[in-house]
Parts: structure tokens; C-alpha cells; sequence
């Protein structure tokens, strides 16, 4: 007869309340080294609690976050409190927190800090030793692993953003025992071959996976190494030794190729606006001295003694048509002037007064008789006319109105 077979759900569920039923697990403090710690979005933090020979999966939620006090690193010693269930789903065994507080700097996290500290004194993360990196790489040294999502990302984008890049790599270990000198020697060998620049760096990991690159052989082979250097090592949290040395810190690898080498698409568009810029200013200068030359040249004509003469000469012809005219005007004037007083004149000339019908009367002494008292009965006078003189014996004297009216 066949024994029962149950479900694997029922059998998760079953073991899950196992868990959940025993005492010791529901409240149990457990010491470690931080290990693989994530930030989700939602608020929840997973990390890895881990000693020399095991480790733990672990999660504090949100609700639980509002007694954490510190930021959890990689490589802190820590003590957790909560209790230690099974994930249904996955069929998987894990420490819920509810509580996590520091126990001291773990041994890794320490040496780290230590050498940090120590290499900074010593000034290998001084800003004055960093290399610029080239603007246009033609050759790219790579020191990571041969196979890994590193070189794929740097070879992907690297030929995306210029197909026409020399990529240099030099299979290194990233990991493990013996990882630091291949690293070492990657470098060496690579700076001996004239790159532009060199990407040192592997793909994401715990502390321990990235160890390598927080050894002093390779912070100081970085520090040594003539090319500039870009350190690319893990995601944009991991930060190492050779990011502190090196002359520029890339996030990720795939960030390290952008740095790297650059779009020869930006490039040709760069040098086509140089082009034009240049060819603006040299257009710009020609034309400026075309208009200097110009200047210049219509100065010496103006400044020529045939020029001076002509200009002397226009001024005596402009003077002369100008005293011309004065001299019009003031004839013009004068013959208006002579003209009224030739008018005046006539108005006032006896003759025309004796051409109108008028007589001008005289005595014997040819004085001029202007009233009949001056005048005697029998008395000679002299009539003068347009066209003689009439000798007149006074024979009466009559006196009129106006006459009688002066006396």
C-alpha cells in the first residue's frame, strides 16, 4: 500500500509552523557579519548575516526600520533580534528583524578602513596626482575577467559609441586567492603598451567578492601606473581602494566604457561646429581687413597731394560760386535800391513837374516866386516851361482861398 504523498505547499506550510511554534526561534538575537545588504524602494532592507563558516538570509521591514539608527554597510558586525521563519514560497528558511544594532566594525570592514585611512595619509588619493582622462581614446586597456557581464558591457557599449576603438584586454582573476596579482600584473602589462586610458574593474558582489581591489598591491600598482586609470568595480554602492587611487571612479562598468571612450557621434558633431566656428571667424577677419585695407586706402587718396590739390581746388570753385553769388545778391540789391530812389527822384524833378503841365515862375533876380505877396503889378516875370522860358508883365493879382487862408 503506497504511503500518502502530500503537496509541496503543505509540506512548507507544515515546516513553517514547526518553525513558528518553536520557542527559541520566535525571539533570538544572532551575531554576524553584514553581507549583500540592499535598500528596496519599498522601504524593506534584505542583507546576509554571515560568520566565518555560515550565513543567514535576512529581511527587516519597513514597519521595523524606525529604531535603525545607522546605516548598515557591508562588513559590519552586528546583533539581530526577531525570529526565524520559512518563506512559503521558495521553501526557504530566514531571519525576520526587528531589531539590529552594531557590534563593532567586522574584520574585513576594518581592514579596509584601516588601509584606507593609511593610503590617504599617505596622500595616494590626493586630487594633484589624478591624470586627466584623454578626450579621445583610440586604444582602451580592460583588466577584469574573461567571461562575466563586465567585458560584455564594455565591449557592447564601447563599439556602440565608436566602432572604430582598439579594446585591449587582459584576462584577469577578479576573485579569490591570487586575484590581486593578476590584477597587478594586468596593469603593469597594459601601461607598457601605450593606452590611451585603462578600465580596471568586475562586475557587482558582496565584500568578499570584492576584496581584490581593496588590496594595497593594487592601490598602489594604480597609483604607480602612468596611464590614467578608471576604476569600475561593482555597482554604484560598492566602493574600494581602487576607487579612492584611481584617476576617475566609474559606478558601474558599462558607466566606465562611457567615460572612456567617447561618441564618435559628439565628436564629428564637435569638430563639424570648430569647422563652422572657424570658418565664421577667419570669414570674419578676412572681411575686417578688407575693410581696414579699404580704409586705409581711400586715407592715402584723401591724403595724396593730387587729392589736395583737387580738394583745393573744389574749395576755390565752391568760394567762387559763392562770392558770385554774393556779389548777384548785393548788385541786385543796390539796382532795387537805385531804382526806388531814381523813383523818388523823378517824383521829386521839376522837369517832369513841368512836363505834367506845371510852370516854375521867377522874378528878375531869377529867384523863384512861391506866393502872389511877393509879387507887384507891372512887375517882369519869367515863366519857365518843358521847352523854353515866357517873360510875363504882371497886370493883376488875385489872391485865392488858400490864400486868404494862410493870412
Amino acid at each position: 500500500m503506497k504511503e500518502k504523498a502530500y503537496w509541496v505547499s503543505e509540506i512548507n506550510r507544515y515546516i513553517k509552523h514547526v518553525f513558528d511554534e518553536d520557542f527559541a526561534l520566535g525571539r533570538v538575537y544572532i551575531k554576524g557579519e553584514i553581507s549583500n545588504c540592499k535598500y528596496h524602494s519599498s522601504g524593506h532592507i534584505y542583507f546576509t548575516l554571515k560568520d566565518n563558516q555560515s550565513q543567514l538570509p535576512c529581511v527587516m521591514f519597513s514597519a521595523n526600520r524606525g529604531g535603525l539608527d545607522f546605516q548598515m554597510k557591508e562588513g559590519q558586525s552586528v546583533v539581530v533580534f526577531g525570529n526565524i521563519s520559512v518563506y512559503e514560497r521558495d521553501g526557504k528558511y530566514q531571519m525576520y528583524a526587528r531589531e539590529i544594532t552594531l557590534d563593532g566594525a567586522g574584520e574585513l570592514y576594518e581592514r579596509y578602513m584601516k588601509l584606507k585611512e593609511a593610503l590617504e595619509e599617505e596622500g595616494l588619493f590626493a586630487e594633484e596626482y589624478k591624470q586627466p582622462i584623454p578626450f579621445f581614446a583610440k586604444k582602451v586597456g580592460i583588466v577584469t575577467a574573461v567571461t562575466g557581464a563586465a567585458i560584455r558591457d564594455i565591449q557592447n557599449i564601447a563599439t556602440r559609441r565608436n566602432p572604430f576603438v582598439q579594446l585591449v584586454l587582459y584576462p584577469a582573476q577578479v576573485q579569490g586567492q591570487g586575484a590581486a596579482e593578476t590584477i597587478v600584473r594586468g596593469i603593469q602589462v597594459l601601461d607598457q603598451m601605450d593606452m590611451d586610458v585603462i578600465i580596471v574593474g568586475r562586475g557587482g558582489g558582496s565584500i568578499e567578492d570584492l576584496w581584490a581591489f581593496n588590496e594595497e598591491m593594487v592601490a598602489r600598482a594604480i597609483f604607480e601606473c602612468n596611464t590614467p586609470i578608471i576604476s569600475a568595480v561593482g555597482h554604484e554602492t560598492d566602493v574600494t581602494i581602487a576607487d579612492w587611487v584611481a584617476d576617475l571612479r566609474a559606478p558601474t562598468p558599462s558607466a566606465a566604457a562611457e567615460l572612456a571612450v567617447k561618441d564618435i557621434r559628439d565628436v564629428l558633431e564637435q569638430l563639424k561646429y570648430y569647422e563652422n566656428t572657424m570658418t565664421d571667424r577667419l570669414q570674419w577677419k578676412i572681411n575686417d581687413y578688407r575693410n581696414r585695407v579699404e580704409n586705409k586706402r581711400l586715407k592715402l587718396e584723401r591724403l595724396s597731394p593730387a587729392s589736395q590739390i583737387q580738394q583745393k581746388r573744389q574749395r576755390i570753385l565752391d568760394l567762387e560760386q559763392r562770392l558770385e553769388l554774393l556779389m548777384d545778391n548785393k548788385l541786385r540789391q543796390t539796382k532795387h535800391k537805385l531804382a526806388i530812389y531814381i523813383e523818388r527822384l523823378e517824383g521829386r524833378s521839376p522837369l517832369k513837374k513841368l512836363s505834367e503841365g506845371y510852370a516854375f515862375l521867377t522874378d528878375e533876380q531869377g529867384k523863384r516866386v512861391k506866393t502872389v505877396k511877393k509879387v507887384k503889378k507891372g512887375q517882369v516875370l519869367t515863366v519857365s516851361v518843358t521847352d523854353g522860358d515866357i517873360c510875363a508883365i504882371v497886370d493883376e493879382i488875385k489872391l485865392n482861398n488858400r490864400g486868404k487862408e494862410m493870412e
